[in-house]
């Protein structure tokens, strides 16, 4: 694991973005870049009223730290911050949160894609969807997009 300082959370609860990011650089002067990607529940155009995230705790915060510190290593970058909610998300709400910091913009964008790329296919966790209309429907299943954006890292 690399000496870089990682923050990871694996919480019901909502966090500020801005809050997080600012946590991240504090009295850093070493700090060139930091970029943030928060990722939001949609409504899928009106048909959805809720997401339902399970997780495998422990394991969930294991993964996402050992993710977080191969990105660290892999970009060089000063810190990172990575949040992921669980529970039922409404449409708006976030869900996820990933901050990198580097010496240079390009290794943060580059951080944060990894990391995203590799929380969507690795990190355990389970989305169910529930409809508008009130039903519940199954669990949402992996996608090949999801797959093919995290080989392109092994290229």
């Amino acid at each position: 694991m690399s000496g870089v300082p990682v923050t990871v959370r694996v919480q019901r609860g909502d966090f500020d973005l801005a809050a997080e990011a600012g946590a991240l650089s504090s009295g850093r002067h070493d700090i060139g870049a930091v970029v943030t990607f928060s990722g939001l529940c949609r409504d899928e155009a009106g048909t959805l009223s809720a997401l339902e995230l399970e997780h495998y705790p422990g394991m969930a915060t294991a993964e996402i730290t050992r993710i977080c510190h191969e990105a660290a290593a892999r970009f060089s970058l000063q810190a990172v911050t990575a949040i992921h909610r669980y529970g039922r998300i409404a449409p708006g709400e976030n869900i996820v949160l990933v901050v990198t910091a580097s010496p240079h913009r390009q290794a943060a964008f580059d951080g944060a894609n990894f990391i995203m790329d590799f929380l969507k296919t690795a990190a355990p966790f389970w989305k169910k969807e529930h409809a508008a209309d009130g039903s519940t429907g199954g669990w949402v299943s992996a996608k090949d997009d999801d797959d093919s954006a995290r080989d392109r890292w092994s290229q």
